[in-house]
């Protein structure tokens, strides 16, 4: 039997909405029959009526039941709101935790669902501090810290953050030998186990210039020794390389950039590929990924919103659920 694709709507004051409308019509059928939307019925129905959106939508209870092709089934969460796009932190951050929560809960007890495709969330919603998804999921699949893996994928290159959502102060203390091992060696099974290909990592220094490689250099101490072990042990990994140059042209010699830290490596993947890269996380107990940008709600009801990346998510679930 065909697995389910879980969507999960998402931060409420969003472009979100516009996204999945957006994303539903570029999508073919035989995928528009895996779909379950969780969110609210009624919010989704408003938002698309504000957004002059037309997309027939049916609520449904659970992933047993079907509907036309070009339906849209909503799995209902409750919230409390007066207008659709200005709901209030308190209703929005009850409403994001308990979809994801529900989306965790029926992606673990259910075999018929392979993972969760979120749409973006404002961390300012989970409640606590410098915690974004992908360390919400982690904690709830009982992943210890520091083993959960954040890699921005695209066709070309993908990159991940050794730290993700932590201030640039503590970086270099979270930073430690055996967790750049265990996080390469999670990047390199998926890379096979999922794609079918052994990858070229590259692993960047965290200063300037690689800090020359000083003796007291965090290149020097803990990433040169982490990599002389990866190698040991048959991972194909380079580094350090310094990161002020890595992506004018050497990033094309591999598969994936590690950096040390989150805007290390984020700002020029995103120019590169702008929309065209997923988030997905390692380490949890199914498969979990996320577009590559923001809630952006500058452009809210402008029908600016580029679907690219909630598309390439869609389709990259999609390859497993055959």
């Amino acid at each position: 039997m065909k697995k389910k694709i879980l969507i999960v709507g998402g931060d409420p004051n969003s472009i979100n909405s516009e996204i999945i409308f957006k994303s539903w019509n570029k999508i073919n059928n035989s995928i528009k029959k895996k779909i379950y939307l969780i969110t609210n019925f009624n919010l989704i129905q408003d938002q698309f009526k504000k957004l002059k959106f037309s997309l027939k939508i049916k609520k449904v209870k659970s992933i047993c039941e079907d509907s036309e092709d070009r339906t849209l089934k909503i799995i209902n969460v409750p919230i409390e709101y007066k207008n659709p796009f200005n709901i209030s932190k308190a209703n929005s951050s009850k409403f994001v935790i308990e979809s994801l929560n529900l989306a965790h809960r029926m992606s673990i007890k259910n075999k018929k669902v392979i993972g969760i495709i979120n749409c973006p969330i404002d961390k300012a919603l989970l409640k606590k501090n410098k915690i974004g998804v992908t360390e919400y999921l982690a904690l709830k699949c009982g992943v210890k810290k520091n083993s959960e893996v954040m890699l921005l994928w695209n066709n070309i290159i993908s990159v991940v953050p050794m730290t993700t959502h932590i201030d640039l102060s503590q970086v270099s203390k979270n930073i430690k030998k055996q967790i750049i091992i265990k996080k390469i060696k999670s990047i390199n099974n998926w890379f096979i186990l999922k794609l079918g290909i052994k990858p070229k990592i590259c692993l960047l220094g965290l200063n300037p210039h690689n800090g020359e490689l000083r003796d007291d250099s965090e290149e020097k101490k803990i990433i040169l020794p982490a990599i002389k072990k990866l190698k040991k042990d048959g991972i194909t990994v380079s580094g350090p390389l310094p990161a002020d140059t890595v992506f004018v042209e050497e990033y094309k010699k591999y598969n994936v950039i590690v950096g040390m830290y989150h805007d290390q490596i984020l700002p020029p993947f995103k120019t590169l590929f702008k929309f065209d890269a997923i988030n997905i996380t390692l380490g949890l107990k199914y498969l979990r990924v996320s577009p590559d940008h923001g809630v952006a709600r500058e452009i809210i009801k402008k029908n600016k919103a580029n679907p690219l990346s909630l598309i390439n998510c869609i389709k990259f679930v999609n390859k497993f659920n055959q």
